[in-house]
């Protein structure tokens, strides 16, 4: 049977962190509002209106460029691309073809492979259709152009992935990116960072691609993945069978976990590109360039490897930290108040174990939780210096301070919760928990080590959690000899 290498490239698009749209004054936050009220005629392509290009999406997007290492043209033109559909006011949309503003970047894998950046361009949203679909009678399409002339930058990768694993972490580092230098929120829910997928195969060893379908409807990096997943199993089977290939655009189905063909693949003369006449060439002053270059701040990958170093975390560890802006400055601001290096390890366990759980249960958000960094940081030094808290202990802290916002000092005094360490107390404890466990202390004394755990966890039940865990082992094993 032939063996198949997949070729895997991605177009992202990012709507750009601005407050109006790309080429009017509207407001580009067109989520959380009712329908069709953040538009004009310009936005909307009424006769005899004139674009004007936002400044700050120009700034934002260069930020995004030079944060991924692309080259800036010193000339960049403008160009109208050309179809008829009902979300498309104008009938043809703003964009960047030939001369795009940037081009030949990259992004690095956290594992260490290198994914070129084909290119990055300005361009307009469209609006957003709404489909009614039920009784025959009723059915009906609605049109929402508030979205209709928001800033957009699309990120075209070079065909360098190989595997749906590799395009997931594209897209979560290429997230990070825009979300720590402020060009964008990525908020997908808001339709603010949207990707199609194109993907072929090859057979291993070839060095021409294969011919490529494009995926469309990814709401999710999740569904990407498994969209490619996907692509990859129906295009083998269907080269191995002998069949071929057919260029389409295919829309992904999340509830059936398939892809389905939505329309034969356009090419770029489809789109009947020319200049737009409206706009002058976008010229890229050299100082002003180099100025938005000095001001990109400290990146995730940069981030990342400062944290190893500095704080002794894991690999994965800092990855999870540093996965978004905001998650990673409240983990910093718990690590540079901790008293000890051995609490570096406890913050970590807390922010991605504790904090992010709940987060996640409750839909919150860091910047609004109720735990502070250095509410974060006492607990860790309790935990892991003071041994005032057992790690059950100081989860069930973290689980009042994130209700309460109390600080752990206090939740600990109220609920008594602090930890034991005196041997007679831990004698009781462990004299109870022998006597009732006569199998787990029989398998021990014949050499099975695993039992001492079986009995760690029974004294630590009997003590509510309370007992030090390290004494309890000392004295277990004084008991059992």
């Amino acid at each position: 049977m032939k063996e198949f290498e997949p070729v895997i490239g991605l177009e992202v698009h990012a709507q750009l962190a601005t407050q109006s749209k790309l080429f009017c004054g509207c407001s580009s936050h067109g989520f959380d509002v009712p329908p069709n009220t953040n538009i004009c005629p310009i936005c909307t392509g009424q006769p005899g209106v004139l674009p004007v290009l936002n400044r700050k999406a120009v700034e934002l997007g260069f930020r995004a460029a030079l944060a991924l290492g692309c080259k800036i043209r010193p000339t960049s033109i403008f160009a109208r691309k050309n179809y008829f559909y009902p979300d498309l006011p104008k009938n043809y949309q703003i964009s960047q073809y030939e001369e795009p503003f940037s081009e030949k970047g990259s992004l690095r894998l956290p594992g260490g492979r290198t994914i070129g950046v084909h290119r990055i361009h300005l361009e307009e949203d469209a609006g957003k259709l709404l489909h009614s679909i039920g009784n025959r009678d009723l059915d009906y399409s609605l049109v929402d152009f508030n979205r209709c002339g928001a800033p957009l930058i699309e990120t075209v990768s070079e065909p360098d992935m190989r595997t749906p694993q590799e395009a997931y972490e594209y897209l979560t580092e290429l997230k990070a990116i825009f979300q720590y230098i402020g060009a964008s929120s990525c908020d997908m829910e808001k339709g603010e960072m949207r990707c199609d997928a194109n993907i072929s195969l090859r057979e291993k060893g070839a060095e021409k691609f294969g011919v490529r379908a494009e995926v469309k409807n990814l709401n999710s990096f999740k569904a990407v993945k498994e969209a490619l997943e996907y692509e990859i199993k129906r295009q083998a089977e269907l080269l191995s069978s002998g069949g071929r290939v057919v260029q389409e655009t295919r829309l992904w189905n999340e509830k059936e976990g398939k892809t389905a063909p939505m329309r034969s693949k356009e090419e770029a003369h489809d789109y009947r590109y020319f200049p737009e006449p409206d706009l002058v060439p976008l010229e890229a002053d050299p100082a002003w360039v180099e100025k938005i270059k000095k001001e990109i701040p400290e990146l995730p990958r940069q981030r990342r490897e400062r944290l190893i170093k500095t704080y002794q975390l894991s690999e994965y560890d800092a990855s999870v930290l540093t996965s978004y802006k905001d998650l990673a400055d409240h983990a910093e601001g718990a690590l540079k108040q901790v008293k000890s290096p051995a609490a570096y390890k406890v913050v970590a366990n807390l922010e991605i174990n504790q904090h992010l759980a709940k987060l996640n249960e409750s839909k919150g958000d860091i910047g609004n939780s109720k735990v502070k960094p250095q509410q974060l940081a006492a607990l860790a030094d309790m935990t892991a210096t003071a041994a005032t808290l057992s790690t059950a202990a100081a989860k069930m802290v973290f689980e009042e301070m994130f209700s309460t916002g109390k600080n752990p000092q206090e939740i600990v005094k109220e609920k008594g919760l602090a930890q034991v360490s005196d041997d007679k107390a831990v004698q009781e404890w462990i004299k109870s928990a022998v006597s009732e466990n006569q199998k787990a202390v029989d398998d021990f004394r014949k050499g099975n080590e695993r039992a001492l755990g079986v009995l760690v966890g029974a004294v630590m039940k009997k003590s509510q959690g309370k007992a030090n865990p390290g004494l309890v082992n000392k004295i277990l094993k004084e008991t059992l000899k």
